[in-house]
């Protein structure tokens, strides 16, 4: 029973969330660490900044390290920015001269001045977020490691971040960085490291590895928890523009084609759709394979491959997810039973549409314009 209790039943499963990830990063190097959700990526990063200890192997790293792996890591709610501040330095090992020379510059980046002095435990979580992010990012670390946590911030504080990861990187600090968004990911790193199944899939050329993890089987997708139900299989997403190239980079001029397998599993019907999201969480779009089609039978076949093409000049240059996912009826209603999330991002360089036009997205409408005569009698 004890042993049990302590995990070392010989009986019972053991899981593990990384395996032989062996890597070297050089100082001054910027690298991502990229994969679906539980792929090891967070596990990883909280072993590098020595908060889990790992089952087997070491970790060696010189210098300062700050990490910033979910909202307020290291803040006590209790206390108030400007003592969270002084703490979290405290704790990188900075006396609190040296903190007192960057706590102006920390409070205009973070935006916070008006509610320095309130505890933080009333912060929203975006006023915790950029608090977090200034005060890990101004007290110089020699190494700093930032998790998909931006994406609390809103996207003109994601850039702003992600100035602020450059310049650090410019200034010859090495950065870890994990995110899903692929193009800031394409921007920032000069290497990538893709995680699957908590090994290494791929370590190197940043296009390379993003081309790898948009092109990978989809045999890992989330599925429905009841085996019996799970009628048709996401063998394989990915994205490709007009030459064939799978990227998730386009032009705004450019079409996005969707390329999806599926591999029907029993005689159940189902429906395959595509929904594209902007990075506030408003559903842009949505459409089934079956739009159009008479029949209810969608899949004819074993193996079906479905391509949905996005027709171009229709989203305004930013950053979206295309979630495609298998739809099918039962007795509890509609339920989903795969789905895979892809990043989108549109190019503004050749769009002649303005960046502070309002709406959601920007199709290039047909105008006509006619030139009334009135006829003056004399």
């Amino acid at each position: 029973k004890f042993k049990r209790l302590g995990g070392t039943d010989a009986n019972q499963e053991k899981f593990w969330a990384l395996k032989n990830v062996n890597f070297n990063i050089h100082p001054g190097e910027v690298v991502g660490v990229i994969g679906r959700n539980g792929a090891g990526k967070s596990t990883l990063l909280k072993i590098l900044s020595r908060i889990t200890v790992p089952t087997e192997g070491y970790i060696e790293y010189q210098g300062r390290l700050a990490s910033l792996l979910e909202v307020g890591t290291g803040f006590h709610p209790e206390l108030t920015g400007r003592e969270n501040i002084y703490l979290n330095g405290a704790i990188l090992g900075m006396s609190r001269q040296e903190i007192s020379l960057r706590i102006d510059d920390i409070v205009e980046f973070a935006e916070v001045s008006k509610f320095l002095d309130t505890p933080v435990k009333r912060f929203s979580s975006g006023m915790y977020v950029r608090l977090a992010f200034s005060v890990a990012a101004h007290l110089d670390p020699d190494i700093l490691v930032v998790d998909e946590v931006l994406a609390v911030g809103d996207q003109a504080f994601q850039q702003k971040c992600l100035g602020k990861l450059k310049e650090s990187a410019g200034k010859g600090r090495t950065v870890l960085f994990v995110s899903h968004n692929m193009t800031a990911v394409k921007n920032l790193c000069t290497r990538i490291i893709y995680l699957k199944d908590g090994e290494i899939e791929f370590d190197g050329n940043p296009s390379a590895a993003i081309s790898e993890y948009l092109s990978t089987d989809k045999s890992d997708c989330a599925k429905w928890s009841d085996e019996k139900n799970v009628n048709s299989h996401l063998k394989r997403v990915s994205l490709s523009n007009k030459k064939n190239a799978n990227t998730n980079l386009f032009q705004y001029t450019e079409e996005i084609r969707v390329l999806i397998d599926v591999e029907k599993m029993n005689h159940m019907s189902s429906v395959t759709a595509v929904r594209v999201t902007d990075t506030f969480g408003n559903i842009l779009l949505t459409s089934w394979n079956k739009d159009g089609v008479e029949t209810l039978d969608v899949f004819r076949s074993h193996s079906n491959t479905f391509t949905c093409t996005l027709p171009a000049k229709l989203l305004r240059p930013s950053d979206y997810t295309l979630t495609v996912f298998i739809r099918t009826p039962s007795e509890k209603g509609i339920l989903i039973v795969e789905e895979a999330n892809l990043s989108i991002t549109i190019s503004a360089e050749q769009c002649p549409i303005r960046t502070d036009r309002l709406g959601l997205i920007a199709p290039t409408l047909q105008w006509q314009q006619k030139e009334l005569l009135s006829k003056i009698e004399n």
